[in-house]
């Protein structure tokens, strides 16, 4: 068995044992699904784990055994992954390329306006079934419980360093003129009316701390500032993922070749026989 069979049985029984803990995570969020984000979470990961289960034994039977064919699948489940993280990247580098925060006069935090980012994102947080989703997630992160205690006069507040999530979904647009009381309760101003642009949130705000401005239009502004900031680092674990997948499947690649000229069986059923 030449070394790339051996390189390739074994890569694929480490991922192997790796997907049984990802699907496992993905039952145990079955069986914990009391909120919408659990419940969109399970199924994608459960499809991940025995995503990797299947290209796993594909990839070590073939490898360790010289099946041509189980080869074939496994280098054909490969490459799809690789240009789909290509297509991934390259989609989120323009979906995630507009947009910015707006600086504010006296303050520690930015506010984040839906306009100013691409239609497409918008598009998709609008929709009241996505944005269900995603409010439930940040409700279940608690993003602004501790904005209380950390901040709790005026002036530390407004010199406070929000983060997106936080200055979009935790406390209502600053041009809705509201009065601070605490972190997360603000009330009218009984004299300066709320900018036109930002109306629609201004009724939206609650002081009820389930609702605060988690469907703000700012909120999923927020959301979308946070994505952006963090694409940076995503991109560059892409393409750590992308070199080392195009190794093992240049690895796997020699395998196939091994397995053939080894006299299995090849795709198509046809045999080749030994060199």
């Amino acid at each position: 068995m030449g070394a790339s069979n051996y390189v390739t049985g074994i890569i694929n029984f480490c991922t192997l044992v790796l997907s049984i803990p990802i699907i496992g995570a993905g039952i145990w969020l079955a069986s914990k699904g009391d909120t919408e984000c659990v419940r969109f979470l399970q199924w994608p990961v459960i499809a991940i784990g025995v995503f990797i289960l299947v290209v796993s034994i594909a990839g070590f039977i073939g490898g360790c055994c010289r099946v041509a064919w189980l080869l074939w699948f496994y280098l054909f489940a490969m490459f799809l992954l690789i240009l789909l993280l290509l297509i991934f990247t390259a989609l989120a580098f323009v979906v995630t390329n507009r947009g910015a925060g707006h600086a504010l006069s006296n303050r520690g935090y930015k506010d984040y306006r839906l306009g100013d980012y691409s239609t497409w994102l918008q598009r998709y947080v609008e929709k009241p079934r996505n944005w269900r989703r995603i409010g439930s997630c940040l409700r279940d992160s608690r993003v602004c419980n501790d904005l209380d205690g950390d901040y709790n006069t005026r002036d530390r507040f407004y010199a406070a360093n929000l983060s997106p999530i936080q200055s979009g979904c935790c406390k209502p647009p600053t041009d809705c003129n509201f009065q601070f009381q605490n972190a997360t309760t603000w009330l009218p101003s009984p004299t300066a009316a709320p900018a036109n642009a930002t109306e629609r949130d201004c009724t939206t705000w609650s002081n009820d701390r389930s609702q605060l401005c988690y469907n703000c239009d700012s909120c999923k502004a927020g959301l979308i500032q946070n994505i952006k900031s963090k694409y940076k680092s995503v991109a560059i674990v892409n393409a750590v993922v992308l070199v080392l997948l195009v190794v093992v499947y240049s690895i796997g690649c020699c395998a196939f070749r091994n397995a053939r000229r080894q006299g299995n069986y090849g795709h198509g059923g046809y045999y080749y026989g030994k060199a």
